[in-house]
């Protein structure tokens, strides 16, 4: 806040407050020439008359208490433009308290899970359970409450895998996340065969989860040359994909961004750019841990969870 800024909110207070005392005072206090509390000459009925009576003192007196409590809150928590009050108090800090006892809370429901392998978290029904909690609250908003996915995110319930599934290779997603980069091809394929390139590419991929097709397409095999040529450096020559790079497997028929031609047409062509967001910061060691766990379990069933990851 300015310091103008601070000045003219303090005026303002004063102000106000300054009114309310003289409109209190003025209101209560009788004036020369006005009628006796018994006589406003108001009768009704013959019996029901009005009276002038000012309000009791103790009711007038309370109304000026108020006031001074007002000005003591003031002071005592600020509300003078950027005067902090005596009592130092600021919403910021009461949430910071706040969030420290409920912290301390959390701390301690998950103490007992700190640093346990994810096979045994996935293991503990008690476990699995904060691990969906979890879930629901931080991970639900892209990839679906039943963890199914959508385009552009991947199901968590499948084998599948772009960057490997063994436990620690799904805490290390949770924890710092991925970014996966499919570059712009569509220029490059074009200049390697003609303006039908990435048809050709696009023929030849569909036919991968089906290769005895491939003999039968012309389109796919002209596309193979190109395939070997661009998309093999990252996918591999048999398409089966590199984890290290995120680079997913062509030939198990999963399709993140959906398998139709126009899908794949506008993947080689404009690329793609996913990223999943680290949350180590967000969740911290143990609950990144406990999320992690269910959803290897998703997987890999509770019963044969000590046994390891998937392969």
């Amino acid at each position: 806040m300015s310091h103008s800024w601070s000045w003219y909110v303090i005026a303002l207070v004063v102000l106000n407050i300054a009114g309310c005392v003289w409109l209190l005072w003025w209101t209560a206090r009788r004036r020369p020439g006005d009628p006796a509390p018994e006589d406003t000459s108001h009768i009704w009925d013959g019996d029901l008359t009005e009276y002038n009576k000012p309000l009791p003192r103790w009711w007038i007196n309370l109304f000026y208490l108020t006031i001074v409590f007002g000005i003591g809150y003031l002071a005592w928590y600020g509300g003078l433009g950027g005067f902090r009050g005596y009592g130092k108090w600021s919403s910021a800090g009461e949430h910071a308290q706040d969030k420290s006892r409920e912290d301390a809370k959390l701390a301690r429901t998950f103490a007992p899970y700190e640093g346990q392998p994810l096979p045994v978290l996935a293991h503990d029904p008690r476990a699995r359970e904060l691990g969906r909690s979890i879930f629901s609250n931080s991970c639900a908003t892209c990839h679906g409450s039943s963890a199914e996915g959508a385009i552009g995110y991947p199901n968590l319930t499948d084998d599948i895998w772009h960057w490997r599934g063994e436990p620690e290779q799904i805490l290390q997603t949770v924890l710092d996340g991925r970014e996966g980069v499919m570059p712009e091809w569509g220029k490059v394929l074009g200049n390697m065969d003609g303006p039908d390139a990435v048809d050709y590419t696009v023929a030849y991929v569909r036919t991968l989860p089906y290769p005895e097709s491939l003999q039968k397409d012309y389109l796919a095999t002209r596309g193979k040359k190109l395939f070997e040529g661009v998309c093999a450096a990252c996918h591999g020559v048999s398409g089966k994909g590199n984890p290290e790079l995120g680079a997913p497997d062509l030939t198990d028929d999963y399709w993140m961004y959906g398998s139709s031609k126009e899908s794949l047409a506008k993947t080689i062509n404009e690329g793609r750019h996913g990223q999943m967001p680290a949350h180590r910061a967000v969740l911290g060691e143990t609950r990144a841990r406990l999320v992690a766990a269910y959803v290897w379990s998703l997987s890999n069933k509770p019963q044969s969870a000590a046994g390891g990851g998937k392969p």
